[in-house]
C-alpha cells in the first residue's frame, strides 16, 4: 500500500463509541458476526437485483449473486464475499466511516441522556459490519461499485482509530470483507466451525451461501413459499430438519399475516411428547426470524409457556431488533406476535378437533397436560382453551369422551351449572354415592381423573357464563323429585338428625335429611371451598406439617330402611344405635376420601359383629 495512493481517515467521535461498545458491550455472543456480515451480504444482493429490473447498465453483469465464504487456517483468515451493489470511494466513508445512515449519532445521544446500559437502549440502527472488530484485529473490505466504470478499491482498518482507503486492482462487483482474526478467536478460520454458524443463523437467507464450491442453506425457507406449492413430503423434511425430529408432525399451521403486525408462521405439533415418557421440561422450539435470519431459536417470551411442545418458525419483517439481532427492542410488538399465534394455534385446534374427533383423541391423550396446563396459567386464552378439554361422563360409555360445549348440548334448560366429580377413575367415581341423585334427574356430571384435574377446575370456575360444581360438595340445590320407599316422618327424621349431630359433636357441622340419595343411607358433603381428597393427599405429600382439618355436612336418607331402622334403634337399643351411627359416618368419610384413620372404625366393627352374633 503506497503512501501517495492511501487516504488515511479518522474515525468520526460517534463512530468510536460505537466500535467501543459493539467490542465490549453489545454482543453477548461473538458467534453472531458471520449472521451479520451474511446479512448484509444478502441485503446488498437483494437491492441489486431490482436493480437489475430498472437499470442496464450493471458492472459484471451475470456473475452468480451468492455468498462465497472461505477460510485459511494456516492465515487465520476468514472471508465473505457478496456480488451486491458494492460501494464507491464516497459510499465507504459514508457507511463505514461517519454516521451518515447508520443512526448511531440518534443511538448515542439516546444513551447518554438515558443513563440506561447498551443492551437496553439499541433500536434497529443497521452497524452490524463493526461486530467484525470482535473476532478481528484487522478488516479489509474490497469492493467495487455496480455502476459501470466503477473503481476498485480496499478499506482497512484496525477498529481503533481511524482508516485507509486505497485503490485495487482486480476486484469484482460487490464487497468481499476479508477479516484477520485475532489470536483467541481462530475458530473462526476453521471450515466446520464456519459451516456451523451458517446452518445454525443464515440457513434460509435467499441467496445460496457457498463455502468453497459447496452450497450449505440447501433447505428453503418454506414459510415464505405458497401452501399450495408445497407438497406433504416436503413439510415433513423441513419438520425434521427443524425440529431436528425423526417422528412426523400430527398437525401443522402454516400462515400468513399482514395486520396487525407482518407475520410469517409455520408451525408443527410432533407425534411424540417427550415429557409424557419422563423427560426433563421443554424448552421453547418455534425459532423467531427476521427476514429468514434466526434471531433466537428458542424465544421464552414469545409464545404462552404451555405451547412449549410445539415445533417451527415465526418470521416477522416488523419487529424492530438491537444491533446484534440478538432481543427485541418493543416488546409490546412481540407480545403481538405471541398473541396473534397463540390465538391461531387455539383456533386450529378447535377445527381439528371438530373435523377428526378420533385424530384429536389421539393427540390429547399424549399432550392434554399442556392444553390443562394452558387453561390454568394462560388467562388471555383461557375461554377458548377450555373448548380444547376432553373427558368421560355419565353420560359417555367406554372410552368415549365429550367437551364443554357438548355437555352444554345435552344440559336440561333450567340448569345453571356444569357438575363435576373428581376421582381416581371412572370405576371408582361410579361407586360414588355422589352420583345418585344427579342420575336419578338426567343431570350429566363431568369424571375428572387426572392428578391436575383439580387446578385446572379451579383456575376455570366457569364455562360460558355457567359456574363448574363439584357434585362432592354441599350447597347444590337440585330439584325436589319423586323417590320410591315410604320416608321417616318429618318429626322421625328431626328427632335423629338431633340424635346423630349429639353423637358426632363436632366431628360434623350439621346433620340433616337431603335430596342427594337414592340407595345410599348417608352422605358427607364438604364446602364447595374446600380442598379435595386429592389436593389434600398432595398437599401433605408435599408438607408432612400440613393439617387441614374438614368439617362435614351429613346428610342422611329418610328413605333408606338402615335409617328407618336407626331411628327406631336410638331409644330401644341406644348402645347398638350410637355403633350404628359411628359406623354410617366412617363409610361416609370413607367413601368422600375423607377417614385418614381407621382404627376406629375397625374396633367398632368387632363390637357390633359381636352383638350381631349374640
Amino acid at each position: 500500500m503506497s503512501e501517495a495512493t492511501t487516504e488515511k481517515h479518522v474515525f468520526q467521535a460517534e463512530i468510536q463509541q460505537l466500535l467501543d461498545l459493539v467490542v465490549h458491550s453489545l454482543y453477548t455472543d461473538r458467534e453472531i458476526f458471520l449472521r451479520e456480515l451474511i446479512s448484509n451480504a444478502s441485503d446488498s444482493m437483494e437491492k441489486l437485483r431490482h436493480l437489475e429490473g430498472t437499470e442496464k447498465d450493471i458492472q459484471d453483469a451475470g456473475i452468480p449473486l451468492q455468498v462465497e465464504i472461505t477460510t485459511d487456517e494456516e492465515a487465520g483468515t476468514l472471508t465473505i464475499q457478496d456480488h451486491g451493489i458494492g460501494m464507491t470511494r464516497e459510499e465507504l466513508v459514508e457507511n463505514l466511516g461517519t454516521i451518515a445512515h447508520s443512526g448511531t449519532k440518534s443511538f448515542l445521544e439516546a444513551l447518554k441522556d438515558s443513563g440506561n446500559s447498551p443492551e437496553n437502549m439499541i433500536g434497529q440502527f443497521g452497524v452490524g459490519f463493526y461486530s467484525a472488530f470482535m473476532v478481528a484485529d484487522e478488516v479489509q473490505v474490497y469492493t467495487r461499485s455496480w455502476r459501470q466504470n466503477g473503481e476498485g478499491l480496499v478499506w482497512t482498518s484496525d477498529g481503533k482509530s481511524g482508516y485507509e482507503i486505497e485503490a485495487a486492482d482486480g476486484v469484482t462487483r460487490g464487497v468481499k470483507i476479508v477479516l484477520k482474526l485475532k489470536d483467541d478467536q481462530k475458530e473462526y478460520a476453521k471450515e466446520d466451525r464456519v459451516k456451523h454458524l451458517v446452518e445454525t443463523y443464515s440457513n434460509f437467507v435467499g441467496f445460496p451461501v457457498m463455502i468453497g464450491d459447496k452450497r450449505i442453506n440447501e433447505v428453503e425457507a418454506l414459510w415464505l413459499k405458497n401452501k399450495s406449492e408445497i407438497s406433504d413430503d416436503e413439510y415433513k423434511s423441513f419438520y425434521q430438519f427443524q425440529a431436528k425430529a425423526f417422528d412426523e408432525p400430527q398437525y401443522r399451521l402454516h400462515f400468513s399475516a399482514d395486520a396487525p403486525i407482518e407475520i410469517n408462521a409455520l408451525i408443527f405439533v410432533p407425534s411424540e411428547n417427550p415429557e409424557r415418557m419422563g423427560m426433563q421440561k421443554m424448552e421453547p422450539a418455534v425459532a423467531l426470524y427476521c427476514k429468514k435470519v434466526l434471531i433466537d431459536p428458542e424465544p421464552k417470551n414469545l409464545l404462552p409457556e404451555w405451547m412449549r411442545f410445539l415445533k417451527g418458525v415465526i418470521d416477522s419483517a416488523d419487529l424492530p431488533l438491537n444491533i446484534s439481532r440478538e432481543t427485541m427492542q418493543d416488546s409490546a410488538l412481540v407480545r403481538k406476535v405471541g398473541t396473534v399465534i397463540s390465538k391461531r394455534v387455539i383456533k386450529m385446534f378447535e377445527k381439528e378437533s371438530n373435523g377428526d374427533p378420533d385424530k384429536y383423541r389421539a393427540f390429547y391423550k399424549k399432550f392434554d397436560r399442556f392444553i390443562k396446563e394452558g387453561v390454568a396459567t394462560d388467562f388471555a386464552n383461557r375461554d377458548a382453551l377450555a373448548k380444547l378439554l376432553r373427558f368421560e361422563s355419565s353420560m359417555t360409555e367406554g372410552d368415549a369422551v365429550t367437551s364443554l360445549p357438548e355437555y352444554l348440548t345435552r344440559a336440561k334448560e333450567e340448569q345453571d351449572a356444569i357438575y363435576y366429580i373428581v376421582g381416581s377413575n371412572r370405576e371408582q367415581i361410579e361407586a360414588s354415592p355422589y352420583l345418585e341423585a344427579f342420575k336419578k334427574r338426567g343431570l350429566e356430571v363431568i369424571y375428572f381423573t387426572d392428578a391436575v384435574d383439580e387446578y385446572v377446575v379451579d383456575s376455570l370456575g366457569e364455562f360460558d357464563g355457567k359456574k363448574l360444581v363439584s357434585v362432592s360438595k354441599g350447597g347444590v340445590d337440585l330439584e325436589d323429585t319423586d323417590l320410591d320407599g315410604d320416608a321417616l316422618s318429618e318429626d322421625e327424621t328431626a328427632a335423629l338428625c338431633d340424635f346423630l349431630k349429639n353423637e358426632f359433636g363436632d366431628k360434623v357441622t350439621k346433620v340433616e335429611a337431603g335430596k342427594r340419595l337414592v340407595d345410599s343411607p348417608v352422605i358427607a358433603l364438604t364446602p364447595q371451598d374446600a380442598m379435595t381428597p386429592q389436593m389434600r393427599a398432595m398437599m401433605k405429600a408435599m408438607d408432612e406439617n400440613f393439617k387441614d382439618e374438614v368439617k362435614v355436612d351429613l346428610e342422611i336418607n329418610p328413605r333408606h330402611e338402615l335409617i328407618k331402622k336407626l331411628a327406631e334403634a336410638k331409644d330401644a337399643q341406644p348402645e347398638v344405635a350410637a355403633l350404628v351411627a359411628g359406623q354410617l359416618l366412617d363409610n361416609a368419610l370413607m367413601a368422600a376420601g375423607l377417614l385418614e384413620d381407621a382404627r376406629d372404625t375397625v374396633s367398632r366393627m368387632n363390637s357390633l359383629m359381636a352383638k350381631a352374633l349374640g
